[in-house]
């Protein structure tokens, strides 16, 4: 197997090198890391700057570059610029949850989710920042998993959240909102985003953000099709 590694934490993220000699268990690896974190770039991607990207010296054996531009850039510049060929991305390890309606903004899952477009499966792997140190012990539990049921013949890309102690893996959808902003005046001109927390519990163990924090690791789903199929459908017959 073929895999590209990437994340939005960058280069110098501490679970990065972990994840690599993880996934070297299961084939061929190669990594394109953004050079600085780039948290919170979702799907973005430069159409007109020029970046700078280059090899450098992280595992022996492993070829890493160092790309000074957004996750999906990582991906795009791996496939579309350089004609490389993969099996499956992994993203991550995320220094932080990914859950609800809030993945729209993550970088690791935008990563994902440029695989996907580019015709290659995908997994989003976060974390919450007090277990990002041990996230990858949890890794043959998740990928047992995944082999078990065959999940990515069935998906094209997943999301995984890891809990600091996970009790058992669930199958999820995603929940609704999890993190919000303030923003401050700090004067001058000037305005701080201050994330806060703003989940909810409804006892819910279908959604990702209940069941992750109810200590279970999730699996879901995702699709980049944006398409609302049940108002297309109702509203398919109205074309002339």
């Amino acid at each position: 197997m073929r895999i590209l590694i990437t994340n939005d934490d960058g280069l110098n993220a501490e679970q990065l090198l972990p994840l690599i000699r993880w996934c070297q268990k299961l084939g061929e690896v190669t990594a394109f890391v953004p050079k600085v974190e780039q948290s919170g770039k979702s799907h973005s991607f430069e159409i007109r700057k020029l970046f700078e990207a280059k090899q450098v010296e992280l595992e022996p054996g492993v070829t890493v570059w160092s790309v000074d531009s957004t996750p999906a850039d990582c991906v795009r510049l791996a496939v579309l610029g350089l004609g490389l060929q993969f099996d499956l991305v992994v993203s991550g390890v995320n220094r932080g949850l990914n859950l609800g309606r809030d993945i729209m903004y993550s970088g690791t899952v935008g990563a994902a989710s440029e695989a996907v477009n580019l015709g290659i499966k995908a997994i989003a792997l976060s974390t919450p920042p007090e277990a990002y140190d041990r996230a990858t012990a949890h890794l043959d539990t998740v990928w047992d998993f995944f082999q078990t049921h065959d999940l990515l013949s069935r998906n094209d890309i997943y999301n995984v959240n890891i809990p600091a102690e996970p009790i058992g893996i669930r199958i999820t959808r995603q929940g609704g909102p999890y993190y919000s902003d303030d923003f401050p005046h700090i004067g001058n001109d000037l305005y701080r985003p201050t994330g806060k927390p703003i989940w909810e519990d409804s006892h819910d163990d279908t959604l990702d953000t209940d069941a992750t924090f109810h200590g279970y690791i999730t699996v879901t789903p995702l699709t980049i099709d944006r398409t609302n199929w049940e108002v297309f459908r109702k509203l398919e017959g109205l074309n002339r």
